[in-house]
C-alpha cells in the first residue's frame, strides 16, 4: 500500500514558511513551473477562469510529479463543490467570500471528514492504494478562505473561532468595492492597503496563516504584516524579462 501523498504547500503554512503560488491551468505549463523549483502550489480557477471539471485530475497529477499542492478556486462556497473538487485529486480548495462564522464552517463541511466536516464518501484519487484513506485525509486537505469583503472583516473575531481551516487570505478586488464606490477599481488604494494590513495581522494573531495577492511592490510588506501565502502573477515577470532582454539587445 501506498503512503498519503505529502501536501507541501499545508506542511510549509505550519512551519511558518512562505508559499507562492501561480495560476495555471495548462499542464506543460505545470511541468514548466515545477521544473523551476520557485513555485509551490498551482491555483487553478474555476470562479473567474476557464478550468472545467475534467481538467482537475490531469493538472492535479502534474502537480503530483513536480510535488507542488494542487489548488481549486471553486466559484460557490458549497459543502458538495468542496468534496468534489478533493475528489478529482486536487489537494487543496479555496472558496470565495466567507463573510460569517457559518460561511467558515461550510467549508470545513465540505472539505474535511467526521469528526471535523462531513465530506461525502466519494473516495479520491489521492486515496488510491492508501489504506484507510478517509481516516487520514484530513491531515493533507488544505482548506483557504477568502477574506474579500468589508462584512468579512467586521466579522473576522467570529470568523477565526472556527477550526479547521488552514489560511484566511485577504484580497484587494472585491475589497476594495465592497468598500464604498469611491474605491471601485482602486485596489491599490492606501486606505484599501491598510485594511489588508490590519486584517492579516489579526489573522496571525489568532494562530492562522494568511496571505494575499502579492508582486514586488507589496510582498514585502504583506510577510511584515504576517503573510505567508501569496497569489502571483508569474506572466508579468515572463514580460519583464523579455522587455530587459530587449533593452539589452538595443544597448548595443
Amino acid at each position: 500500500m501506498a503512503d498519503l501523498r505529502e501536501n507541501r504547500a499545508k506542511h510549509m503554512l505550519k512551519r511558518g514558511e512562505t508559499v507562492i503560488s501561480v495560476s495555471c491551468t495548462d499542464t506543460d505549463t505545470v511541468d514548466t513551473l515545477g521544473s523551476t523549483g520557485a513555485v509551490d502550489l498551482i491555483w487553478i480557477e474555476m470562479e473567474h477562469g476557464s478550468a472545467t471539471w475534467s481538467q482537475l485530475s490531469d493538472i492535479s497529477r502534474a502537480c503530483d510529479l513536480w510535488g507542488m499542492t494542487s489548488l481549486v478556486r471553486v466559484n460557490n462556497n458549497d459543502p458538495w463543490l468542496v468534496g468534489r473538487a478533493l475528489d478529482r485529486g486536487i489537494q487543496a480548495v479555496v472558496v470565495p467570500h466567507v463573510n460569517t462564522k457559518e460561511e467558515a464552517q461550510r467549508l470545513v463541511t465540505g472539505g474535511k471528514f467526521a469528526p471535523a466536516g462531513m465530506r461525502g464518501m466519494g473516495g479520491s484519487r489521492q486515496g488510491l492504494g492508501v489504506a484507510d484513506y478517509t481516516r487520514k485525509a484530513n491531515d493533507e486537505i488544505m482548506l483557504i478562505a477568502l477574506i474579500e469583503d468589508v462584512v468579512a472583516v467586521d466579522n473576522l473575531d467570529e470568523i477565526l473561532t472556527v477550526e479547521g481551516i488552514d489560511c484566511f487570505m485577504v484580497v484587494p478586488g472585491d475589497l476594495s468595492q465592497s468598500m464604498g464606490p469611491e474605491y471601485l477599481g482602486r485596489p491599490d488604494h492606501p486606505d484599501v492597503q491598510s485594511l489588508i494590513e490590519e486584517s492579516m495581522k489579526k489573522i496571525v494573531a489568532a494562530g492562522y496563516a494568511t496571505g494575499s495577492t502579492a508582486n514586488d511592490d507589496n510582498i514585502g510588506r504583506w510577510t511584515d504584516a504576517g503573510g505567508r501565502m501569496f497569489l502571483c502573477g508569474y506572466q508579468g515577470y515572463i514580460a519583464s524579462g523579455l522587455r530587459g532582454l530587449r533593452e539589452k539587445s538595443n544597448s548595443k
